[in-house]
């Protein structure tokens, strides 16, 4: 429990080296990095939406290796059935009896490439598994290993032969991550490492030290001025006429639900852990609030047809909003206080 000590006398330490070493392949795409470390600290799971070639693979696999922890892909296609994902049971003819086969979901960090290539009631099945990190097979309930994160993505250039997440399930996904091309510096230096010999990632985590990490980042400080906070950013995408915002009122069907503020707090206390604080402030929720709200907005037809997206509503709402005055609390010989 090296790194877990090392994080005692200073909060970020562990994730420092943990995204350090991510970064030795990862080349830019800090924001994605930043968002899988503090879904894995909140115990979320994370939506990424970006076109193929973004190392969006990669960058999930490389954190696994950085962790020690097992690391599973699912490739999602139209034939995929709910078996192929959570496991089924197979009857042994010699012995008479059922055996159960368990299925890829069982792993610590599960990648689902392109979900909304799947049917629906393949998407469905992982519900239970994202929700209750468990899986019902037959009459046997099998619980998946700790810690366990799931990264779905999806492609947003290709609509043919995709099937849209239903909004139960999108709403599971504490982040959604909108990842861009490189800047020209950025995939410079990408061609550059990926046509030289592959540099090995260190394991700098156990799953046990990132167990007790989850534990202290369970323990930074929120101030009540910003559960308040996090609630009026949600309620105003509900009802943007009463907090003043009557104009964005039309291009929202449905606003977000408590899921948001409550992973709003959750994603925020995270975030000052990586950044070494003991204590939440309002930026961090601001920081936060895109990845957290963006895909439990329902847009309405008006909004589509006058192209106004989910970010821009955000803009709005972040803008009108006021910003709670946290006061600064005083340094605990930089611990993670109770």
């Amino acid at each position: 429990m090296t790194a877990v000590r090392e994080a005692g006398t200073k909060p970020n330490a562990a994730m420092e080296r943990l995204l350090y070493e991510v970064k030795k392949v990862i080349v830019g795409q800090d924001h994605l990095l930043e968002a899988m470390v503090v879904a894995l600290l909140a115990r979320g799971h994370l939506l990424v939406e970006g076109v193929p070639g973004l190392a969006k693979t990669m960058a999930i696999k490389t954190l696994a290796e950085a962790i020690g922890g097992d690391f599973k892909r699912i490739q999602f296609t139209p034939d995929l059935v709910p078996a192929d994902l959570v496991g089924t049971r197979i009857y042994n003819q010699k012995t008479g009896d059922f055996n159960t086969s368990l299925g890829p979901v069982f792993t610590n960090l599960l990648l689902a490439d392109e979900i909304n290539r799947a049917p629906a009631k393949v998407q469905s099945a992982l519900l239970e598994v994202m929700q209750e990190r468990q899986v019902t097979i037959g009459h046997e309930t099998h619980k998946v290993p700790q810690p366990f994160l799931v990264m779905a993505t999806q492609n947003p250039i290709e609509t043919e032969g995709t099937y849209a997440l239903p909004e139960a399930q999108v709403d599971r996904f504490m982040l959604k991550v909108l990842v861009g091309y490189p800047s020209p510096t950025e995939e410079f230096v990408i061609v550059e490492r990926q046509t030289s010999p592959a540099e090995s990632v260190q394991e700098v985590l156990s799953t046990a030290d990132l167990l007790e990490l989850q534990r202290m980042a369970d323990l930074v400080y929120v101030d009540p001025a910003l559960n308040q906070y996090a609630v009026r950013l949600a309620t105003a995408t509900r009802a943007p006429g009463a907090h003043g915002m009557p104009e964005i009122a039309r291009y929202i069907t449905y606003g977000a639900s408590p899921r948001a503020s409550i992973n709003l707090i959750l994603t925020a206390r995270a975030l000052a852990f990586v950044r070494g604080r003991d204590y939440a402030l309002p930026q961090d929720v601001i920081d936060m609030a895109r990845d957290v709200i963006r895909h439990r907005l329902v847009l309405s037809f008006e909004a589509l047809s006058d192209n106004v997206t989910s970010d821009a509503i955000l803009s709005t709402v972040l803008g009108r909003v006021p910003v709670p005055v946290v006061p600064l609390r005083e340094p605990t010989n930089g611990r993670v206080s109770a």
